[in-house]
């Protein structure tokens, strides 16, 4: 549904942090970017959802130039591809379903946002999806109360509810428990099912073998290999 032809990103110091990158996110795969700290994988995210600009490359998004296609064109990337960082982007004195229901400045019409507005048939679809995911219970709390895990589930409702066809997530469950983190890693499976494409950064490389489709591992900038779910070979591990 996105790849991403020859991404190259330079910072303003001239340090090039990606190289001639290409990748591909498909729809109801759940691949997991792998690498050694400083190896680009944050940037990698944050350049497929657009939240930073490009030294150069090509975006393509259903095989539509994303570049040549003008402002609607990448409206129409931040509003499918959600990024969510390893501390979501969500409001602590509003509930679970509030946040929801409202979403980000890239999901939701300014007015709405501004307002607090809400329509009635939209309550229904994000009581269904925080029920998948295991907040139900959660749907009227604060989300100043809720756990780092809790609150990750929350921000993945929220792009899913506002029509996110492919979720980045960085270091989404660094920092929980096991047992917590596990059911998250299964959750984000589940949702491949459904055919949401998921992007993980994963430090823990047990579970990427667990649970992804597909490992791509970067080194200093570019892809070191692209792999199917699968237990990593010892070359694969040391070069990341």
């Amino acid at each position: 549904m996105i790849e991403a032809k020859k991404l190259t990103k330079r910072l303003v110091d001239g340090r090039t942090v990606l190289s001639d990158v290409d990748f591909l996110v498909e729809g109801g795969k759940f691949t997991v970017v792998a690498g050694a700290s400083g190896s680009g994988k944050s940037m990698l995210l944050k350049c497929l959802a657009l939240r930073e600009k490009w030294t150069s490359g090509q975006l393509l998004l259903d095989g539509e130039d994303v570049f040549k296609g003008g402002w609607r064109m990448k409206m129409r990337v931040r509003r499918e591809i959600a990024y969510l960082s390893e501390k979501p982007e969500l409001n602590p004195n509003r509930t679970a379903l509030k946040n929801a229901l409202i979403g980000t400045r890239y999901q939701t019409p300014l007015w709405r946002r501004l307002i607090g507005s809400v329509r009635s048939d939209d309550y229904m679809g994000v009581m269904d999806v925080l029920e998948q995911v295991g907040l139900l219970d959660k749907a009227h709390a604060k989300v100043s109360t809720l756990s780092g895990g809790e609150r990750q589930r929350v921000a993945i409702t929220m792009a899913i509810v506002h029509g996110a066809r492919a979720l980045l997530l960085d270091e989404p469950v660094t920092g929980l428990d096991p047992h917590t983190a596990e059911k998250i890693l299964a959750d984000l499976k589940a949702m491949c099912g459904r055919g949401i494409a998921v992007v993980a950064v994963l430090s823990n490389l047990e579970w990427a073998e667990k649970y992804a489709d597909r490992i791509v591992g970067l080194k200093e900038g570019r892809v070191a290999f692209d792999v199917s779910g699968r237990r990593l070979t010892g070359r694969e591990r040391a070069m990341l």
